[in-house]
């Protein structure tokens, strides 16, 4: 079974967001934790993530994956916005406990200057600063496309991280499909090329979610437009051999694309009627 959904809207609790997941033949979703562009959260009720609980056992969805806010830098050259990426990250992770199980996804950061190798060390800091023996959470660094002096360009700077954090088992991998592609990695034409790639250089063990968008920019491009399934330089060919490979099929996989609720019901069900057909025929 595909394991598809896509990024929600938390405005209206949590509930609500299980509720919008099933009217779009969703199974997982994924949803900021907080203001995407700031630093305010909402209070949790309690009664409200168990309603949603009740949604995500009655109906067997897969994990869920929080998204961290665009504004957290752990490896910034300024210490108040790594405080800030600090205090954020050990906030949203308490918080994760109340929908054990799941994953929290943050973009790894920009070094602005201070070189990647001191970003690489600046982030696996917070990272173990924040990360618990006792948590349920994992935490997912995501690939990324390379703009500026982003840290995560490549698998070997994730896997740089990885090998600093002292609980990597708590930590994973989200790869993003238009992230990778503008990267440079031919995931268009050569899949299983970048699946040994990235199982060589950090193993496929630790990849544990997808975000499944199409490109607006050319492969290398270091941009990250993301487009919608099929309206872009990946192309929808290609993003049905993704979520039908062998090694990813299994993966929880969420849409990004420039969408709105009925646009990704369509998205969906496009998906699953591909994924269906390919295998019916094995």
């Amino acid at each position: 079974m595909l394991n598809i959904g896509c990024h929600l809207s938390a405005a209206k609790g949590f509930e609500s967001m299980g509720k919008n997941a099933l009217s779009i033949d969703a199974n997982t979703f994924q949803f900021f934790t907080r203001n995407p562009r700031g630093a305010k959260a909402k209070q949790i009720d309690q009664k409200d993530v168990q309603r949603l609980l009740d949604i995500i056992h009655q109906h067997h969805f897969a994990p869920l994956t929080a998204h961290a806010p665009y504004t957290l830098n752990p490896c910034s050259a300024d210490p108040a916005i790594r405080e800030f990426a600090l205090e954020v990250m050990k906030e949203d992770l308490q918080k994760m406990e109340l929908l054990p199980h799941n994953y929290y996804n943050f973009h790894p950061g920009s070094h602005v200057k201070q070189g990647t190798k001191k970003g690489i060390a600046l982030i696996a800091d917070t990272l173990n600063q924040v990360l618990k023996p006792e948590q349920t959470t994992t935490v997912l660094l995501e690939t990324m496309a390379g703009k500026g002096t982003e840290i995560g360009r490549c698998f070997e700077e994730l896997r740089a991280i990885l090998d600093k954090v002292e609980l990597c088992d708590k930590m994973g991998i989200c790869m993003d499909t238009c992230h990778v592609h503008d990267g440079g990695y031919d995931i268009v034409n050569n899949l299983d090329h970048v699946l040994n790639e990235f199982d060589a250089v950090i193993g496929l063990d630790k990849l544990k979610a997808i975000h499944l968008n199409d490109s607006k920019n050319p492969i290398n491009s270091h941009k990250d437009r993301h487009a919608v399934i099929g309206g872009g330089y990946i192309g929808t060919k290609a993003i049905v051999k993704i979520i039908t490979h062998p090694k990813l099929c299994h993966l929880p996989f969420y849409l990004e694309t420039p969408n709105e609720l009925e646009g990704y019901q369509k998205e969906i069900q496009l998906l699953r009627e591909q994924y269906d057909a390919v295998f019916s025929l094995h």
